[in-house]
């Protein structure tokens, strides 16, 4: 059939059964937006064109389906810059399609031209610029290929405003075959071999698991292995859920805020097996002692990460599904009462570590301390709530006394640890998983860089809740001055107080301050009950810490200490 470029658009995210977009539009894609106007297809529209690549971002952490983002040429793709760097730094799959200046003007300095391909050629997995309407459905058909297989991340689709409007007879391709793409997806069953005699000769073995595990759907397969077999298991920030925290075989998140068992485990143990991580600084620390006790083995899909920062010694390249069903059946060839009595005094030992040192926090404080705020949170929602935060304090204290129980219930920026993330991509979960409470957890400084996201949720009427811990300042800045320069809190205290009670209510949605402990619990379980969107402005110590805490270029096990 014959269609315009932007009818050959729509038709696309029909047949790769693309349920909405987010977008803001703007000269070059108005052609787009009429068609998106006139076929009615979901659209929603955030107050920023960050806000649109991070809901995008959320959405397809939340649903494990591709995201998709629309934004005009030059300063409307450019806004797109730092959202794009956080769904590759964590590898989610977004296809972003931008408007790109005529062809004839290309390269002429034109009004609201920008080299959008060039900019994010580091940042995307691949990127397209359609100049021909015969394009277009080709480029779309492995833009969402490329987007969700292999190591999922962020493709980009540039199209000229010219090609909007341009005729082409739409055949979308039944197959693809992309020269030197090929993602692995079975491995070498040898390695499996090769893993399993590492464990019959181990006696301290230790599972670290990360964000791959979440990103092909394996955590059900992840948890038979860990009860089959007893051993000891610890993860990522990006790993939080795929074990439950309360599995007795799961001691924590490992890295710089990690717990006392985890990251001295890292230290003893003589067999790491890590699953879907990256092994990158946060959790590592001192990179060239970083279990260097143990034999390390590396599943992965793929290959660039095994041996990027630690050296492995078997690596396992495949899809985990394949790797895991794969170890599954082979540890199942020996009794499970074999495994766990193998691995029994080093899981004691793990135990006693935990009980030792435990996370905790001055319980008998008269303010409202954040740690506290986050144990009610998880005891309302009893662990069946997607918790999407922002980047600083407030999401270590997340990751450490949320009680997550299954995957893709912690949505956070990990790699690239970007501020302003949390609020839109939480409205992006909400969208995505409208049957489940969803629940963003903010800092006062992350929440200021994306605030006016509240006006997209107003006009939704999601039922999105919205925590801020206000200290008054940017607090993990601050955390860093207050320990290591001296107390000098240069620029990091926010001296304007913004009445965000206030700021919420005039875009749209009610808020209340908290500011008496004795009503932390009332308020917390009204909010949470209530049916549409509310923000809490709960005000915190300006003085509270992260901790445990790992300072920068120490051994895991050189931990400050709470308590």
């Amino acid at each position: 059939m014959k269609v315009t470029g932007a009818q050959a658009v729509i038709e696309c995210l029909k047949k790769e059964n693309v349920e909405v977009v987010f977008g803001y539009p703007g000269g070059a894609v108005l052609t787009l937006y009429d068609e998106l106007y006139l076929s009615d297809f979901p659209h929603i529209l955030p107050k920023h064109e960050q806000g649109a690549i991070h809901a995008a971002d959320g959405y397809a952490r939340a649903t494990g389906k591709v995201g998709v983002c629309i934004a005009t040429s030059g300063p409307g793709a450019t806004n797109l810059i730092t959202g794009i760097a956080t769904a590759y730094m964590d590898s989610i799959p977004i296809v972003i399609i931008t408007g790109q200046v005529a062809v004839s003007l290309i390269g002429r300095d034109s009004f609201q031209e920008a080299d959008i391909r060039g900019i994010t050629t580091p940042i995307t997995k691949h990127n397209y610029f359609i100049k021909d309407a015969k394009d277009l459905p080709k480029a779309m058909k492995e833009a969402f290929y490329i987007a969700r297989t292999g190591r999922p991340g962020p493709v980009l689709v540039d199209i000229s405003k010219n090609v909007f409007a341009a005729e082409l007879e739409f055949e979308y391709p039944e197959t693809i075959n992309l020269r030197g793409y090929r993602p692995v997806y079975d491995g070498d069953p040898e390695a499996i071999d090769a893993v399993y005699s590492e464990l019959l000769k181990a006696e301290k073995p230790l599972f670290f698991v990360g964000g791959g595990v979440t990103l092909s759907d394996t955590s059900d397969i992840m948890r038979k292995i860990v009860a089959y077999s007893g051993i000891p298991t610890v993860t990522s920030l990006m790993g939080l859920g795929c074990i439950a925290e309360d599995d007795p075989n799961y001691f924590g998140m490992i890295g710089m805020h990690g717990t006392y068992a985890g990251n001295l485990s890292t230290t003893e143990t003589d067999l790491l097996i890590g699953l879907g991580v990256r092994f990158d600084d946060r959790v590592t620390g001192l990179l060239n002692e970083f279990a260097d006790k143990a034999k390390i083995i590396h599943f992965d899909i793929d290959a660039a990460e095994v041996n990027k920062n630690v050296r492995s010694h078997i690596k396992v390249i495949g899809n985990l599904q394949w790797s895991l069903d794969k170890l599954y059946a082979k540890m199942t060839e020996r009794p499970s009462s074999e495994w766990t009595g193998q691995f029994r005094p080093w899981r004691d030992k793990m135990t006693a570590w935990m009980n030792e040192k435990p996370l905790v926090y001055n319980t008998d404080s008269e303010r409202i301390l954040p740690q506290a705020v986050i144990e009610k949170i998880s005891e309302i929602t009893q662990g069946n709530a997607v918790i999407v935060t922002d980047v600083g304090q407030h999401q270590m204290w997340t990751a450490q006394f949320y009680q997550f129980k299954q995957p893709r219930a912690f949505l956070t920026s990990g790699g690239l640890g970007t501020m302003g993330y949390g609020l839109p991509a939480a409205m992006g979960a909400q969208v995505g998983v409208s049957g489940k409470k969803v629940i963003c957890i903010c800092g006062d400084g992350g929440f200021m860089m994306s605030c006016q996201e509240l006006m997209a949720i107003a006009d939704l009427n999601l039922p999105l809740k919205i925590i801020i811990l206000n200290n008054s300042y940017l607090g993990m800045v601050a955390q860093w001055q207050r320990t290591f320069y001296n107390q000098h809190y240069a620029h990091s205290c926010i001296k304007t107080k913004t009445d965000f009670v206030k700021l919420s209510e005039a875009m749209g949605v009610p808020a209340i301050r908290l500011e008496k402990k004795e009503e932390l619990k009332t308020v917390l379980e009204k909010v949470i009950a209530s049916e549409g969107p509310f923000l809490v402005d709960i005000r915190i110590p300006e003085d509270e810490d992260v901790l445990p805490m790992v300072p920068s270029g120490a051994r895991l096990d050189q931990m400050i200490m709470g308590g």
